[in-house]
Parts: structure tokens; C-alpha cells; sequence
């Protein structure tokens, strides 16, 4: 496996407490860097201490929005080991984004090479505590300085890192959201299946305007009716027995999250849907006690437990309010794949030797 040159900070960051950790606050002691420049492809990886960046006031990121990013974990194992899940699922779709945004496809050994390295470069890192974890944010940004609306010739990709808890402060806590029945997040034939700041910097106003809720619940763009994705997050809703989740129509994000989620339901035997779903059709369920469970999932949060659904000015309450036994059955096992404490007959954690 390619090993990239490192440059080592002259001196450490003291530790953060494992007992404060907020998400995406703190940052590690170093980050990988790679540019890429037209005629030459991908080149001068390395790791490099953490730092600002040196970017003219021109470069087309700033202007064009032209940038991609992922997001993964490295846990830390009970004997002591760091273990990645399922790194090559965000290698592929980093490089989905990018051929959406027009930005050169990443070599995708190398690419997981580099998140190997940078993790182990700052394995002291990686916090022990049961629910912390080391966030690991791959990006690509266009670094041209030049306006005008093409694709850039030249980039950077970053990979830096940050020791984090649990993403919601109150835990696996089921949280109250809302339809979003105004704004747009995206539309199929748009940016919604790529991870690209235009989808999520669209989705703040509705966020901002959504007061007292965790999240908002996205619907499609056009017919204005069928359930999308939540605010950061893929959706789940169990419906008299039975798992739904909206397709990937072109305007949601393929989660690796939900991927593995629908695996791991599927070999329980729980039968899963994938298909569009109406709004209406939800609140009827929700209304007649045929939805009996629904929960977001996402790699930051993992599980995160629809306690309250409210659309139009009504709440509707989900299994009184509590976290379902399928959703928390998903969680442990999906988070104890992760930490190692569960077995993984999937094949899906990646040892960091």
C-alpha cells in the first residue's frame, strides 16, 4: 500500500477530555494533502501538521461552490486496536461527487491509503470511551483563481480529523422533526445524491426556520409529496412490520449508513421496502398506529430515534415517544461492528495495522 511522506508538527496537542468532546470542534495535530493539476493528475501527497490553508481570494471554491467532502469514523477497538467502516463505500462516493462536480476522479487505492495513514499517524487520537470516535472528513476543493463558470484546472484534496461524541448532545434520545413543506433541498437531475456543501448550505434556512425540532423532513422537489431524506440524514419508517425507505431517485444521498442498515434488517429476515413514499400515506400510518417505529440514520449519529413527527401544525407521537426495539436493535449491532465488541460476519471493518 502507497505510503506518502510526513511531515511531523514541531509540537503535540494536548488531548482533548473524552468527557467534553463536542462534535467537530477539536482538530488533530496533522491532515493529508494532495493537488492536482491539469496535463500532471493527482500528485505531491503528503502529511503535513494542521494548518491554515493558502488560497487566493479568487479561487473558484469561494465563487462556484465547486467542492466535494465525506465523512467516516476510525474507532477505537476493546483490545486496543483502530478500526475503519467500510472506508471504501466513501472512496466510491466521494469519487460519485466528484464526477458530478466535475472534478477529477481520486485513485481509490491511494485515496484509502491516505485516510490509513493520516489515522495511524494520529492513532493516539482516537478516544477509548464507549460512543466517541475519530471523525475523519475527506474533501476536495477547486483552487483556480479565476472567475468564470467552468470547471477548475487544478485542486486540493484534504483529509483532516477530529475526535468527537455523540452528535446529538442528548444522546439516543428519539428527537422530534418536521416536514419541510416550503423550501427545497434538491431535485432529481440536480446535486441531491452528490456530497457537495450547495445541499447542505440549502438546507439551513429550513433548519433555522424549524424551531424546537432536531431536524426537518425533506420532501421531493417537483410533485412536492413523497418523503425524501431528513435534514442530514436518510429516513427510515417501520410500517406494519415492515421496513420503508425512500428510493434513491437521483435527489438523496446514498448513504452508507442506510446500506449497511437494509443489509444488516435484510439478513434479520425483516422485510425491507425501497419505494417511494407519500407523505400522505405516512401521516395516515402514522394516524391509524401502523407506524410503529421511525428513526434517521447517518454516519455522525449512527441511529437517531423519530420520537415526534409534525406536519401541517400537528404532532404525531411514535411509539409513545420512546426509542422502538428494531431501531434499537440496529443501532447496538451496527455500533458494536464499529467499536469491535460485536462480530462482523459482513467483512465490513477495516483493521489499521
Amino acid at each position: 500500500m502507497k505510503e506518502y511522506p510526513v511531515q511531523r508538527a514541531a509540537a503535540l496537542k494536548p488531548l482533548p477530555d473524552p468527557d467534553m468532546l463536542v462534535f467537530g470542534k477539536t482538530f488533530t495535530d496533522h491532515m493529508f494533502l494532495m493537488d492536482y493539476t491539469a496535463g500532471q493528475g493527482w500528485h505531491d501527497g503528503r502529511i503535513v501538521p494542521y494548518a491554515p490553508l493558502a488560497l487566493e481570494p479568487s479561487a473558484m471554491v469561494f465563487h462556484y461552490a465547486q467542492e466535494v467532502f465525506e465523512g467516516l469514523k476510525a474507532y477505537r477497538s476493546p483490545d486496543g486496536g483502530v478500526q475503519l467502516f467500510r472506508p471504501m463505500e466513501n472512496v466510491r462516493r466521494i469519487n460519485s461527487s466528484c464526477e458530478r462536480m466535475c472534478i477529477p476522479q481520486l485513485p481509490e487505492e491511494d485515496t484509502l491509503a491516505a485516510i490509513e495513514q493520516l489515522v495511524r499517524v494520529e492513532e493516539r487520537w482516537v478516544p477509548a470511551k464507549p460512543g466517541t470516535s475519530l471523525y475523519i472528513r475527506p474533501f476536495v476543493i477547486a483552487t483556480d483563481p479565476f472567475l468564470g463558470v467552468h470547471p477548475s484546472k487544478t485542486y486540493k484534496f484534504i483529509i483532516i480529523l477530529s475526535p468527537v461524541g455523540s452528535y446529538y448532545a442528548a444522546g439516543l434520545n428519539p428527537v422530534k422533526i418536521c416536514v419541510e413543506d416550503e423550501y427545497v433541498r434538491a431535485v432529481k437531475g440536480g446535486m441531491g445524491f452528490a456530497k457537495t456543501g450547495g445541499n447542505y448550505a440549502a438546507s439551513l434556512k429550513a433548519q433555522q426556520d424549524a424551531a424546537g425540532y432536531a431536524q426537518v423532513l425533506w420532501l421531493d422537489g417537483v410533485e412536492r409529496k413523497y418523503v425524501e431524506e431528513g435534514g442530514g440524514m436518510n429516513v427510515m419508517f417501520k410500517i406494519g412490520g415492515t421496513v420503508v425507505t425512500p428510493a434513491l431517485t437521483g435527489s438523496i444521498l446514498r448513504g452508507i449508513t442506510r446500506k449497511s442498515s437494509i443489509e444488516l434488517l435484510k439478513s434479520w429476515g425483516v422485510p425491507v421496502e425501497e419505494r417511494l413514499l407519500s407523505v400522505d400515506e405516512l401521516f395516515n400510518a402514522a394516524e391509524s398506529g401502523a407506524l410503529e417505529e421511525a428513526w434517521c440514520v447517518g454516519t455522525a449519529a449512527v441511529v437517531s430515534p423519530i420520537g415526534t413527527l409534525s406536519w401541517d401544525g400537528r404532532d404525531y407521537p411514535i411509539n409513545g415517544n420512546k426509542i422502538g426495539a428494531l431501531s434499537r436493535r440496529l443501532y447496538d449491532e451496527l455500533t458494536g461492528i464499529q467499536w469491535g465488541t460485536k462480530p462482523d460476519p459482513f467483512g465490513w471493518t477495516c483493521p489499521i495495522d
